[in-house]
């Protein structure tokens, strides 16, 4: 091959190689190209529209349970403690025996009040014939009038003195009874604070402190409500679409600290007249019953209150909602299939469904599935749940 050969077939080379190399650069990849062919337009999310129900809010508020009759057993009459008669925190009904004094010095009081009433009906019986006679013997002029009137007044002496005879013996009676110390009413007792052989302290001030106490069924439920909240309720009164807790006896729920659904019911029985001005709040109080005692005074639990008029309240799935640092949103699919951030703000759970107070419409196609592969303008490709995944409220 001559010089000139050898020259011409390397730059023929050097040219084929630039061309392929262009050819190369300009068109893509046939892989590359077809997957992208086979790429779908969006991401596959699952949308359904919120349900909408007739409903009514409840707020909820901390409380404790209270007994409606907390007693202090005390005694009335003083003496020497000889039986306490039940056991230490039982049930007890009212008129139950509690404790027993020394009743004989009471027994002998009772029988000298009694010995002393015995002698003034005596005292009374003859005074009274004696001015019966007298005033006939004044009618006759065959006694003066002044031994009359004296005989008179022997008389009135002597009924007044039969009348004190008588209280005498009816509060002999009475510290007799005091002896025997009863239950007021039906409830728990605490245990006993005075043993047997102890000097009971008597009296309406200072009386020995022998026992508590509580009633159990029914019970008091207190709670406070915040300013705020007593003036929406103020306010919903005077729309007429929620009665004041003062005339009606609204609905309430509790439910314990070991509870997760509100399944003891009651009803409010009883609003203050006036806000605490240290804290703020005013207090409520509801009454449930408790026939299996299974709430104690003192019990911490959460109450529902009956906090609105009925309305159409909108549903979504609280698994539906997103959470940024300030806000709460939803993710929605919209008419031209692409994903749209809607903040909303939200109400209290109802049957496992959020109540949405603003940012949706019943018409939504709500993302509950695949939230986390969209963005703001994100296509999607909504799927509609199948009937048996529907929202329903339970």
């Amino acid at each position: 091959m001559t010089r000139q050969s050898a020259i011409i077939a390397t730059l023929t080379g050097v040219a084929l190689t630039t061309v392929i190399c262009t050819a190369l650069i300009l068109r893509p990849d046939a892989s590359t190209a077809a997957e992208q062919a086979a790429a779908p337009a969006g991401r596959m999310v699952m949308v359904a529209a919120p349900t909408v129900q007739r409903t009514v809010d409840w707020d909820e508020y901390s409380g404790r349970f209270a007994a409606i009759d907390d007693v202090e057993i005390r005694a009335r009459v003083s003496g020497y403690l000889t039986e306490v008669a039940f056991t230490d925190g039982e049930i007890v009904d009212a008129g139950d025996l509690l404790f027993r004094i020394d009743p004989r010095p009471f027994e002998a009081a009772l029988a000298a009040a009694n010995a002393t009433l015995a002698h003034t009906e005596a005292a009374f019986r003859y005074a009274k014939a004696e001015s019966e006679r007298g005033q006939q013997l004044v009618n006759q002029h065959a006694l003066s009038n002044e031994e009359g009137e004296r005989r008179l007044r022997e008389l009135q002496q002597a009924e007044a003195d039969r009348a004190a005879a008588r209280a005498r013996v009816a509060q002999a009676e009475l510290d007799l009874e005091f002896t025997e110390v009863r239950a007021p009413v039906s409830g728990r007792v605490s245990d006993n604070f005075v043993s047997v052989g102890n000097l009971i302290v008597g009296g309406a001030n200072g009386g020995t402190l022998l026992t508590t106490l509580v009633s159990l069924d029914p019970i008091y439920f207190e709670f406070t409500a915040s300013e705020a909240d007593y003036l929406k309720y103020r306010r919903l009164e005077q729309l007429g679409t929620r009665q004041s807790g003062r005339d009606t006896h609204h609905p309430v729920h509790v439910k314990l600290m070991d509870e997760d659904s509100f399944g003891h019911s009651g009803h409010l029985s009883f609003v203050d007249n006036r806000l605490d001005h240290s804290t703020g709040t005013m207090r409520g109080r509801a009454t449930l019953d408790n026939p299996d005692g299974i709430f104690a005074p003192g019990m911490f639990g959460r109450l529902q209150l009956l906090g609105s008029g009925e309305y159409d309240a909108v549903l979504i799935p609280d698994t539906a909602v997103q959470t940024d640092q300030a806000q709460k949103f939803v993710w929605v699919a919209t008419t031209d299939d692409t994903a749209a951030r809607r903040v909303v703000k939200l109400g209290p759970e109802l049957n496992g469904l959020r109540i949405v107070r603003e940012g949706l419409d019943k018409n939504d196609r709500v993302i509950v599935s695949g939230t986390q592969f969209v963005r703001d303008g994100t296509p999607v490709i909504p799927q509609p749940l199948e009937p048996q995944q529907k929202l329903t409220v339970r």
